[in-house]
């Protein structure tokens, strides 16, 4: 196996502020890698580092085989980002901007040429190439700054919520052309806080205030996830919840709709229990059955134990 991406206690403060702290990750090469969390939980700040654009404040990475701290320029050749907020000129044509990145990436003469022209058809904007980068739609946008990254053919993309603003046809086209990507022998690490963006990544890794709380398949984090799960199907849907977060055993309570998603470390005790005691309140109870968890359901047990200090897988 061979790795493009490796840290090593890798950690960024900013200030009393630690912005990620300690964390340790390996992505293979050819991979699709997704950073799920929440805004503020060190994403945007680990792909920066990554890319070389901010030195770490301890610990180390590895990217390509380059060291982030002694090496960056030589990373920023070989990787393309694409940041969480829209960066290129909106004066500028389409065609315009990726001439611009090109060079940037210092290509030049023939070959800046062919890979401009190449590139929008890759992301599917060859007709709108003469049209200012301000008049296209939000997904267009978010496109042409895919294109941008990619411009150079690199070996890494680190893309930065690159689907934010895009409608869901839009989501589709530019996941499409991650595949594409991929299928080519690139690593791409991407960062979302949609959960079902996740579930199209071989890979997940969580992050939560900073830290790296767990990782795996999506199927091998649904499958390993510490607690029981029950879906109740209750009315009123707020009172049952009530109920249900004051029981002994029980951790989590979610509410979805009509319906409860109860956590518990032992789901098989709880379960008659808890029907006595929402019928004995007065509730109507439809159904209490044990389910598999989502990701969501795993993300929300996993910050569960890293803030009750317990850590993540």
């Amino acid at each position: 196996m061979t790795l493009a991406i490796e840290t090593t206690n890798l950690s960024r403060r900013f200030g009393p502020v630690t912005a990620v702290a300690g964390l340790n990750l390996t992505v293979r090469t050819g991979e699709i890698f997704g950073f799920l969390g929440p805004n503020g939980a060190g994403k945007t700040t680990t792909i920066r580092m990554l890319c070389g654009l901010l030195l770490p404040s301890e610990g180390s990475a590895r990217v390509a085989g380059l060291d982030v701290a002694t090496e960056a320029e030589s990373i920023k050749r070989l990787v393309g980002y694409m940041p969480q907020r829209f960066s290129l000129y909106g004066d500028l044509t389409v065609e315009e901007n990726l001439d611009f990145f090109a060079g940037v990436y210092r290509l030049s003469g023939q070959e800046r040429r062919r890979q401009v022209l190449e590139t929008l058809a890759r992301v599917r904007l060859t007709e709108r190439r003469r049209d200012l980068t301000d008049h296209l739609s939000g997904g267009l946008k978010q496109r042409l700054a895919l294109g941008c990254a990619m411009v150079h053919s690199p070996a890494i993309l680190f893309l930065d919520e690159p689907t934010a603003g895009a409608d869901p046809p839009s989501r589709q086209r530019i996941w499409d052309l991650l595949y594409e990507a991929a299928a080519e022998g690139r690593t791409i690490l991407v960062t979302t806080h949609y959960v079902e963006e996740a579930e199209r990544c071989q890979t997940i890794g969580f992050m939560h205030r900073g830290r790296f709380i767990g990782a795996g398949s999506p199927e091998q984090c649904k499958a390993d996830m510490a607690e029981d799960l029950l879906e109740v199907d209750a009315l009123p849907v707020m009172e049952a919840a009530a109920v249900a977060r004051g029981l002994e055993g029980v951790t989590g309570v979610s509410i979805y709709g009509h319906t409860l998603r109860v956590f518990s470390k032992s789901a098989a005790h709880l379960r008659q229990h808890l029907h006595e005691i929402l019928t004995a309140r007065g509730i109507a109870v439809k159904s209490i059955r044990a389910v598999a968890p989502t990701l969501e359901d795993v993300f929300m047990s996993l910050t569960r134990d890293a803030s009750d200090g317990n850590g993540g897988r």
